[in-house]
């Protein structure tokens, strides 16, 4: 559970690469103990966000604290509380993969044992493996391990799971949680929607580098103006009442109608009740609601290119 107090407080934070501005008057905060996903298109400014966040980009205004920290001007205290897992790491590759945990466990003053972290990853198998042999999945898992090695307080991880097959992906989350069971505090960028459903606390959605809604995954699920879907494959020759045929259309696919409607018991009802007294049946109904991936396209579509 998230705990007191923000770990990260971003206030107006603007950036621009020439004429080009990445992140626009940008403000949110993280608590302490709360996993928030940062959601958005490519070139929303997410990675830019990130990396000033991390200390790695300066900024062009506002203002940033990470755990009380100015992370432009951040010391080795600094550093040695926060993790954090690239897009795009670079590993010494002629090394085994627990040579590389080692080495990077001794920059630290209190690190976790890199036998556990091993085991965390789901790589205790290529301990003794070279990095070089390593597939491009297990090579991201090496880098979130150099994420964690540190037992950072707080942990950067910009889309971590990229190239996982699924059930690599899976394992990763079971990482992330486990961590957050430990109190640690985590923000990450994600492409994947379930991932964000998954792991994160709170969502921040943003395009063109504003902030455009930010919520629970729940929260943000609610916030959609589209009712709920009922759809079906009417038999052939079957005439709806008056009191339907108005509210139905095609939907282009093989026949099927479609109508959208905020009240779905209601409608279903009346149409399954219908199909009873005609002694018919309907073939493929179904009744959805937008999904968490339906509103964030939904919601970066209406701020426009």
């Amino acid at each position: 559970m998230p705990g007191s107090g923000p770990a990260i407080v971003v206030d107006g934070l603007r950036k621009s690469y020439g004429d080009t501005t990445a992140v626009d008057g940008l403000s949110f905060s993280v608590d302490a103990g709360e996993c928030v996903a940062i959601l958005g298109p490519n070139g929303a400014g997410k990675t830019t966000t990130v990396e000033i966040l991390e200390g790695f980009r300066p900024r062009d205004g506002g203002d940033v604290r990470v755990l009380g920290f100015d992370p432009t001007s951040g010391d080795h205290g600094f550093r040695e509380r926060i993790g954090t897992v690239l897009q795009s790491c670079g590993i010494e590759r002629y090394l085994t993969v627990g040579e590389v945990l080692a080495l990077h466990a001794g920059y630290y003053p209190a690190p976790l044992d890199p036998d556990h972290v091993l085991d965390l990853v789901g790589l205790e198998a290529k301990a003794d493996a070279r990095v070089k042999t390593l597939s491009g999945g297990q090579q991201r898992r090496v880098d979130l391990a150099l994420g964690i090695i540190g037992d950072p307080e707080l942990i950067f991880l910009d889309e971590p799971t990229t190239g996982f097959d699924p059930s690599a992906r899976r394992a990763a989350w079971t990482v992330v949680d486990n961590l957050r069971a430990l109190g640690k505090t985590v923000l990450l960028t994600t492409h994947y929607m379930d991932e964000a459903q998954h792991l994160a606390d709170r969502l921040l959605v943003i395009a063109h580098g504003q902030l455009v809604a930010e919520g629970s995954p729940d929260d943000l699920g609610a916030r959609t103006n589209r009712a709920a879907r009922v759809r079906f494959f009417p038999p052939a020759g079957a005439v709806l009442p008056a009191t339907l045929s108005h509210l139905f259309e095609p939907d282009g696919t093989g026949g099927a109608l479609v109508a959208e409607t905020p009240t779905p018991t209601r409608l279903v009802n009346e149409l399954t009740g219908w199909a009873v007294a005609s002694g018919i049946e309907l073939d493929g109904l179904s009744i959805t609601r937008p999904s968490l991936e339906d509103v964030y396209l939904e919601l970066i579509g209406a701020v426009g290119p």
